[in-house]
């Protein structure tokens, strides 16, 4: 029986999401893809679980697809299958109505990077590493680091970044606006789970749709946005969550959303 290579673990109302191939630096193969979609549909559905951690084993967050199973695929249908279903990730992770904190304890290279980019929050270690590496093998980014990273970064910096793959830290990622917070490396859980606790508190279907819309907001006119926010805010006029809120600023507490 194979180990798997995607841990998942509940505490309270967080999920973590472990990349588990240490030895590989968590970089992705077929049976990661599968497992990290399959968890990742788990968190969706599991309405126990308001945040979602994904980071890594070891001293890697992912290092990007796995060179041996990409060699092996090479020139075959399973190529590009392989790749849709790495952009499926990026997508699922995308349109979960949950925030997700990517948890960037060492290496994030080519797709790894781009995973994390993908998640609505980073957090991570002052001694991580970042890297657009693909360039190095002769391949073009993918797992949405074509539409991410200029988006995140500026059309120019993408491309600086694509097209030298040089490597830059924490700091350096921060200052480009990828990383929300650093952390040092004894106290990354710490300052994550702080974060995580914080969103968790929230209201989740507050957070639910400012993820949908912020996601969107580069596709719509200042109209269609306009018209998006007073449908959005009419629907959470109406819930119970709102009430709440009202209720415990007024009585000085602070409130218990139920996410209704």
């Amino acid at each position: 029986m194979k180990e798997r290579t995607v841990l998942l673990e509940k505490n309270g109302s967080i999920a973590t999401l472990t990349l588990s191939r240490p030895s590989a630096l968590n970089s992705l193969n077929q049976q990661m893809v599968d497992e990290l979609s399959a968890a990742l549909k788990a968190v969706e559905t599991d309405s126990e679980v308001r945040v979602v951690v994904l980071t890594g084993a070891g001293r890697a967050f992912c290092a990007g697809g796995d060179l041996n199973y990409l060699e092996s695929i090479a020139g075959t249908p399973a190529a590009e299958q392989f790749i849709t279903e790495v952009g499926g990730l990026v997508a699922a992770i995308m349109e979960l109505p949950k925030p997700v904190i990517a948890m960037v304890n060492g290496a994030a290279a080519g797709a790894g990077f781009n995973l994390a980019l993908a998640c609505d929050l980073v957090v991570a270690s002052k001694t991580a590493k970042f890297a657009q590496s693909f360039v190095k093998v002769g391949l073009v980014p993918d797992c949405g680091g074509l539409y991410l990273l200029p988006r995140l970064a500026g059309l120019n910096k993408a491309k600086e970044l694509m097209f030298t793959a040089d490597i830059i830290g924490a700091e350096t990622a921060s200052e480009l606006g990828l990383v929300n917070k650093l952390a040092e490396a004894d106290e990354l859980v710490k300052v994550t789970d702080d974060l995580a606790k914080k969103l968790a508190a929230a209201a989740p279907l507050a957070i639910a749709r400012m993820k949908k819309a912020l996601n969107k907001s580069d596709e719509l006119t200042l109209r269609e946005t306009l018209a998006m926010e007073a449908d959005l805010q009419a629907k959470s006029l109406a819930t119970a969550d709102y009430q709440e809120g009202v209720k415990a600023f007024r009585e000085k507490r602070q409130p218990v959303f139920k996410g209704e």
